[in-house]
């Protein structure tokens, strides 16, 4: 383990090695430096060696939190103990220009700032990862100094009218690269492309069916089940809640709860637990609604608890507050939902089926989808069952069809639609089918729980399905 230098060891140092600590410490290079300083790069590799021997540390990591005073060397063990860990090194600019050093530089705090929010990971600061610099000769020995599971890193060039910038997601233990992803814009104003860009990498990166998500349960599925931690199986809980059948749902809540149990302040397991909970509330999972609306409603309070500023368990919130009857609560939890997750795919389209079929206007929702479409092109399965009935409760029967037939299969909630969607366009051999496999599936289901359940409280939605129910003879 380094030794922390005291105050008299950073003392030792002469001016020359001092200023050669700090701009090494702030991620120039040997050229870059001499060229500071007036020496040559062999001179400042002597002064390293020197600098590191004075302060007893023997990496930049260790360096740069005796300069910075910064307890940057301490981070690893903490951090290495909890959940995998993001670094996300500031991205390099490839292009002269000072106004496109200082794009990337935006960029790459936006981008940390974000997915801090987003990714279900602890994310180190980024002044942090900026006192390290943007040269991928230092990326993996600082990661590893930093105990990071995961390196975000890119490059930045402005051509003309265009900005290309290159992401990349490595395993900071072994260097290998596990995605990475070319995105082309046009030169807008400049604003406006940063959001594009990091709206873009965030959606990707992060989510249910994001990059870091299927990496980190691919690697669960190869460790014994005596090894699992709690945000291993926070990620197997999402896994099997996605799937939205009986079997998966107790799954997700078994899973969940357990990681809970390990990890009680864990946002996100207490969200998802939540929304397991209001699964199993509108299909029919399990008898007693009730239990399953109080059982919601205590995970998102305690998911607030921890996080108010947390943008899916505000949309729980709202969801819950419908079932509870009280709506002004619902659109007060609507509201913040949107406040804190506008630039999140995921949130984006909780928020559509929330106006759709709780509170707001129905007209709202539409917009909120088409926008998490195009900023999670990764979309799983489950975004295009909230589609379908938000199509279905527009009136766009057909192409609530199509969405739906994407959606995952086995869902009773997709099943109902599809048979309500075919029953609404004249399709009854179609409707009859559907709805005798709804109700030898899932015969704890009926479109009176789904409404109480889920809920349908906008009174255009509550109407539209009650009277396709009707023609598909759905009870």
């Amino acid at each position: 383990m380094n030794r922390i230098a005291t105050s008299s060891q950073t003392d030792a140092l002469s001016d020359r090695e001092r200023a050669v600590a700090e701009r090494f410490a702030s991620g120039l290079t040997y050229r870059e430096i001499g060229e500071a300083l007036f020496i040559a790069p062999s001179t400042v590799r002597t002064h390293i060696a020197a600098i590191y021997e004075k302060l007893g540390v023997n990496n930049k990591i260790a360096l740069a939190s005796q300069i910075n005073g910064a307890a940057l060397a301490v981070l690893a063990p903490s951090l290495a103990e909890a959940s995998p860990v993001l670094a996300i090194f500031p991205i390099e600019c490839l292009s002269g220009d000072e106004r496109w050093r200082r794009f990337a530089d935006g960029l790459s705090s936006d981008i940390s700032i974000d997915l801090a929010r987003y990714a279900d990971l602890p994310v180190i600061a980024f002044h942090t990862m900026k006192s390290l610099g943007s040269k991928r000769v230092d990326f993996a020995a600082d990661g590893k100094a930093l105990g990071a599971t995961y390196i975000v890193s890119g490059q930045l060039r402005a051509h003309d009218r265009r900005v290309r910038l290159t992401i990349e997601l490595a395993d900071a233990r072994s260097g290998v690269s596990l995605w990475s992803e070319r995105y082309d814009r046009p030169v807008e104003t400049i604003f406006e492309l940063q959001d594009s860009l990091t709206e873009s990498v965030i959606n990707v990166l992060a989510g249910s069916n994001g990059a870091l998500a299927t990496i980190g349960r691919n690697e669960i599925i190869r460790k014994p089940p005596s090894s699992l931690r709690a945000y291993d199986l926070y990620l197997l809980g999402v896994e099997q809640h996605n799937t939205f059948s009986r079997a998966g749902n107790a799954a997700a809540i078994r899973l969940l709860s357990r990681a809970l149990e390990l990890e009680p302040t864990l946002v996100r397991g207490w969200t998802e637990l939540a929304y397991a909970y209001s699964i199993q509330s509108c299909h029919g999972f399990g008898g007693d609604i009730n239990g399953a609306i109080e059982r919601w409603l205590a995970a998102v309070e305690n998911a607030l608890r921890f996080d108010p500023m947390d943008s899916s368990a505000q949309n729980c919130l709202c969801d819950v507050m419908g079932c509870l009857g009280d709506f002004e609560a619902a659109e007060r939890a609507l509201q913040r939902a949107f406040e804190y997750g506008s630039n999140h795919a995921d949130t984006l389209v909780l928020l559509a089926g929330s106006r759709a079929l709780v509170v707001g206007d129905p007209a709202e929702a539409m917009p909120l989808i088409e926008r998490a479409m195009r900023l999670n092109p990764l979309a799983p399965a489950w975004y295009f069952g909230m589609q379908g009935r938000i199509l279905f409760a527009a009136g766009r029967h057909r192409e609530a069809i199509a969405s739906l037939r994407r959606a995952t299969p086995d869902s009773p909630n997709v099943i109902m639609f599809l048979a309500l969607a075919h029953a609404a366009i004249g399709e009854g051999v179609e409707a009859a089918g559907l709805a005798a496999r709804l109700q030898t599936e899932f015969p704890e289901f009926s479109i009176e729980r789904f409404i109480a359940g889920y809920p349908v409280a906008n009174p255009d939605a509550v109407k539209a399905i009650r009277q396709a129910a009707k023609l598909a003879k759905l009870g």
